[in-house]
């Protein structure tokens, strides 16, 4: 009996040339670079876009000195700092977007945070979401342009100390001037009057068991503490434009 295969040619398998596999490796480890990004850091760069922006999350408690329980969602400065060095160095990088949604943390460590990124030329623009209450205030308006969703609220009261304070004037002296610090900044990156944050870090009637003000989004607007109600598409979109619009940073020397 004839074998009805015979006389058939098959083609010899393909294999991946070298180019297309250093090609899948490398796709492989950025993917596994920007995982490792974003577990640890919270920020992720996207690719295919108008213009190359780094995203930057602020969530859950700012971590200090010390750190917190594992059950707590933080944010280590330890890994924000030098990656805002980064970014500023990065050329490729031609914008900072800050998603916050904090319910404040160490007041040294967000305010050390808040000061690099005031004084970024790389153009910045933060977006409040849920909260940015607290040590969260300094850092909202810390960016060349701040937003904030209507649903979101904003606590500002006094410094608060934790673990053991010696009651001698010196302590409340100290506490002092940690305040005015924070309040110098705030006035400083925001059109809100010092009267008026003063007033509302003050504040006896708002809060049960504290001192101070919660305010809405549109409260946050209205008193010059925030610079615009919008979403994300809006802060995107206020990004690109300062982006096209700012001066190259860092300009090669002729």
């Amino acid at each position: 009996m004839q074998d009805e295969n015979l006389g058939e040619i098959h083609p010899p398998e393909e294999f991946p040339s070298k180019e297309q596999e250093q090609e899948e490796t490398s796709k492989t480890e950025q993917q596994l670079n920007e995982s490792e990004m974003i577990e640890d850091t919270g920020s992720i760069r996207p690719q295919n876009a108008k213009h190359l922006i780094h995203c930057l999350t602020v969530i859950g408690q700012v971590e200090g000195h010390y750190e917190l329980s594992s059950q707590n969602k933080t944010t280590k400065y330890e890994h924000i700092i030098p990656a805002l060095v980064a970014i500023e160095q990065d050329r490729s990088i031609e914008g900072l977007l800050i998603l916050l949604n904090t319910v404040g943390g160490d007041v040294e460590a967000g305010l050390a945070i808040a000061e690099l990124i005031a004084g970024m030329q790389t153009p910045t623009v933060s977006l409040v979401v849920g909260g940015g209450h607290s040590i969260g205030v300094p850092l909202s308006v810390s960016a060349k342009k701040s937003y904030i969703v209507p649903s979101a609220s904003m606590t500002i009261h006094p410094v608060r100390m934790s673990g053991m304070m010696l009651g001698v004037p010196q302590s409340f002296s100290y506490i002092s001037k940690i305040q005015d610090r924070i309040i110098s900044f705030v006035t400083r990156n925001s059109h809100i009057s010092e009267k008026q944050f003063r007033s509302l870090m003050t504040n006896t009637k708002e809060l049960a068991t504290d001192v101070g003000t919660v305010i809405s989004g549109e409260q946050a607007v209205e008193m010059g503490l925030i610079d615009e109600m919008g979403g994300l598409s809006d802060a995107i979109a206020s990004l690109y434009q300062l982006i096209e619009t700012s001066p190259a940073r860092y300009p090669d020397s002729l």
